[in-house]
């Protein structure tokens, strides 16, 4: 027979702790009035269950001082009206990312570095009760016969979750933040994601209609610099926003959102990319950006640059510019039409103008490693040069990437473009020299 396992005092108190909370927890249910309750605004509502959570743990006679009281009220509340949990890392501004790896193992990314949290769920029918919570909230489901869902959060942050059968460990969720408060211009220039010339060129290129791509790994940043590149769109101008969980926020006033919809649970009724960016078209849009292609509406959103709906803007994953080109032949062929290679590629290099490359370096450090010109074909092959560029030169002693942006000394070919557009640039911005070291 095994012994049982001996808890350490910190252990024990946390235990007992946890035990309270879900004693209180389970009273409040009981208590709560739920006829009055939806007559209660939200900040009211808080403040009188507050009220009742105050007393019951009076009741409790349970020793706790001040700093413990106020946690356990605050954890109490928290579980009714929050995310339980995880309130206290969705609450922490510095967090980029939060991993869960079943209910006990808990991961917040700060500042570009991975840390295990103390934060942990009962069990993993504790961590479902949550996920269910997030997503019944955008109309999005998760059970065995779905047990994978992407949906967006309250303050716009991409929520992830798949599990079991599929996650054998308990259910495994991912949260990249992009908060109520996302990146500016500025925020990017201070933590040096690019220079000043950079950015003098790419807000021509958005106010000269060009089409751009923005390519990268996952978590490089395309969808923050997606989300700052937007701002240089004039405010007259329709945009048509296409995303499977809506995270762009655009500050314009002229903007239809769209976003897909999985099928139901008979496998009916889903609303895919493609479908959207084909009725995107009848919707007269000046532009249009869709937050990620990732498969047949690469054709489709293609034609679309290709056919009067310039300053288009859309994100991909790829690790260098030429690999943006390859993955944008993958998906075309995805589309099911067997077009000829160099037929693929002519489409491809008169609808794309720019293709921005966005990477995440050893140690967090997040950088636009190139801003590369489309040139057109030369036979069978796309032309492509680099404007600007960032060159790795080492680790630093804390493990950080470092290096510096450089001008390659081209001039782009579209500046006549950008100059019959009301955009003058300074010709000493293209000039070869080392712009900005780390």
């Amino acid at each position: 027979m095994k012994a049982p396992t001996m808890l350490s005092p910190e252990e024990a108190k946390k235990a007992n702790f946890e035990a309270l909370k879900q004693r209180i927890h389970g009273k409040l249910v009981d208590k709560l009035d739920l006829s009055r309750v939806g007559e209660l605004e939200g900040d009211v509502l808080r403040r009188e269950i507050r009220l009742v959570v105050e007393h019951l743990c009076d009741t409790e006679g349970t020793l706790l001082n001040r700093t413990e009281r106020e946690r356990l009220i605050d954890e109490v509340l928290d579980e009714t009206f929050g995310l339980g949990p995880l309130e206290i890392l969705l609450k922490d501004t510095t967090i980029s990312d939060i991993l869960i790896n079943g209910p006990k193992h808990i991961y917040a990314e700060r500042r570009g570095r991975m840390e295990k949290t103390d934060v942990n769920f009962r069990d993993n029918n504790h961590l479902m009760q949550i996920i269910d919570r997030i997503i019944s909230k955008v109309g999005r489901r998760v059970d065995e016969t779905c047990p994978m869902v992407d949906a967006r959060m309250s303050d716009g942050s991409r929520f992830n979750a798949i599990i079991p059968p599929l996650a054998l460990d308990g259910a495994a969720v991912s949260i990249r933040r992009f908060g109520a408060n996302p990146l500016k211009l500025e925020d990017l220039l201070n933590y040096r994601a690019f220079t000043p010339e950079m950015v003098m060129l790419l807000e021509g290129a958005i106010k000269a209609k060009l089409n751009i791509i923005i390519s990268g790994g996952t978590g490089s940043g395309k969808t923050t610099l997606l989300n700052t590149l937007s701002s240089f769109i004039s405010n007259s101008d329709r945009i048509v926003t296409i995303e499977d969980a809506a995270e762009l926020q655009l500050q314009q006033e002229h903007v239809v959102r769209l976003e897909t919809r999985p099928a139901n649970i008979e496998g009916k009724g889903a609303i895919t990319a493609t479908d959207l960016v084909r009725n995107a078209l009848r919707m007269r849009p000046e532009r249009i950006i869709i937050g990620e292609c990732r498969g047949p509406e690469t054709l489709d959103m293609l034609q679309a640059m290709n056919t009067g709906h310039d300053g288009s803007l859309t994100t991909i994953h790829a690790n260098t510019p030429r690999d943006a080109l390859a993955r944008l032949e993958t998906m075309i062929m995805m589309s099911g039409f067997e077009l000829p290679l160099k037929a693929m590629r002519t489409q491809i290099s008169s609808a794309v103008h720019l293709i921005v490359q966005a990477s995440r370096l050893q140690g967090g450090p997040r950088k636009i490693t190139y801003i590369t010109e489309i040139l057109g074909m030369e036979q069978e092959t796309i032309v492509m040069q680099d404007i600007f560029r960032y060159e790795q030169d080492g680790i630093d002693e804390n493990g950080r990437a470092y290096g510096r942006f450089v001008s390659t000394g081209i001039r782009p070919t579209f500046m006549d473009r950008l100059e019959a557009s009301g955009v003058r640039l300074p010709s000493s911005a293209f000039r070869e020299r080392v712009m900005l070291e780390d």
